[in-house]
This record gives C-alpha cells, sequence and structure tokens, in this order.
C-alpha cells in the first residue's frame, strides 16, 4: 500500500511537470502561475504546492528532465576511451544532442522554453548561474577530451585545448539557439550537422 502510494506521488509529480511545460510554452514562464499550472494538471494548487515549493523548484524539475539524460550521455559519449578518435568523440557528442532535439518533442520545448519563453529575473535569476555553472562544467570534460586528441597529435598545431573548448562551447549554445527558434527548419535546422562537421574539421591536423 506504501508503495502504491509512493507511485500514485510520483504519478502525480510527473503529471505537473508535463502540465508545466505546457503552460511555459504557451504563456512563458514569467506570465505562468501555479495555479494555472494546477488547472492544466487537474489538481488542487494544493497538490503543486505538495510536490513544488515555487515555480522555480519546478523549473528546475522540468530543466532536469532533459540537462541530466545529457550529462549522462555526454559522460559515455566523451569520457569513455574507445575506438573513436577523441575529435570524434566530441563530434558525436554535438550530433547526439541534435538528434535528441530531432527526436523528442518533450526536449525540444523544453528547450524552446528555456530559450525562449523564459525570462530569468527575479525569482529565476539564480537559475541563470546555474545554468552558466553547468556550461562550465561541461567546457571542463569537452577541454579534457581536445587534451586527449592533442596528445595524440590528432590537433593542428598551435591550438590550445582550453580555449578550443570555449568556443566549442560559444559554437554549440549558438548553434543550439538558432537551432531552436528555427521552427519550420529553413535556416538553421537542416544543416546543423554540416555545421558541426566543419568546427570539428578546422581542428584536426
Amino acid at each position: 500500500m506504501v508503495r502504491k502510494t509512493k507511485e500514485d506521488a510520483e504519478l502525480t509529480r510527473q503529471s505537473i511537470i508535463h502540465a508545466a511545460r505546457e503552460v511555459f510554452l504557451v504563456r512563458g514562464v514569467s506570465r505562468t502561475t501555479m495555479e494555472h499550472i494546477a488547472t492544466q494538471a487537474n489538481v488542487t494548487r494544493g497538490a503543486v504546492y505538495w510536490h513544488f515549493k515555487n515555480k522555480t523548484e519546478l523549473f528546475h524539475a522540468m530543466r532536469e528532465q532533459v540537462f541530466l539524460p545529457l550529462i549522462d550521455r555526454m559522460d559515455d559519449t566523451l569520457l569513455v576511451e574507445g575506438s573513436e578518435p577523441p575529435l570524434t568523440r566530441i563530434e558525436n557528442f554535438l550530433y547526439s544532442t541534435i538528434q535528441t532535439l530531432e527526436d523528442s518533442i518533450e526536449t525540444r520545448q523544453i528547450y524552446e522554453i528555456m530559450m525562449i519563453k523564459c525570462e530569468y529575473v527575479d525569482e529565476l535569476a539564480d537559475v541563470l548561474q546555474q545554468i552558466l555553472s553547468n556550461c562550465s562544467g561541461i567546457t571542463e570534460k569537452v577541454a579534457l577530451v581536445y587534451g586527449r586528441a592533442k596528445s595524440k597529435g590528432h590537433l593542428r598545431d598551435g591550438l590550445d585545448p582550453d580555449q578550443l573548448a570555449q568556443d566549442t562551447n560559444l559554437f554549440f549554445t549558438g548553434l543550439l539557439h538558432m537551432w531552436v527558434k528555427d521552427i519550420h527548419g529553413s535556416r538553421f535546422r537542416h544543416q546543423a550537422r554540416a555545421l558541426i562537421q566543419s568546427h570539428i574539421a578546422l581542428r584536426k591536423k
């Protein structure tokens, strides 16, 4: 009975996150209230507050649905040594992120909310700092792989792994922003893979 209650509670929590994503997408984060989310989830406002103390906590939970799998995929694709050269691993990680956006409507919607439908002010100001911290962590891991590429003699002469990682972070962040905004797919979505390939090719010896 206790297990069933816990399962029901988790189902309710997930339905609230799902409802929040739907409302954020339509109304934007700043114009969404917990009441709006409760109505969309077909639960009481008290039920929403039982799971999430405020909208910021709910936003974090929604964001984790895409960010935690990204970290797992990054560790598997980037950091696990295998038969593929380091630069290929970086290229595959960037490809896989675009592929996930193409395959998962939930992921696309959450990226759209984070990049287009959210103002990082007031109660969400701290979220922006968390995003910047996460970006730094990703950049550090990419720098490790560029370092491995350099030690194997795969990088063009004179290139610094830390600077390359920062450049890749800025390039890919910009590409993701434009990919998400290119709703009709007429500008950036269809050439994302070619842009990634060119970005990596410029580093190869």
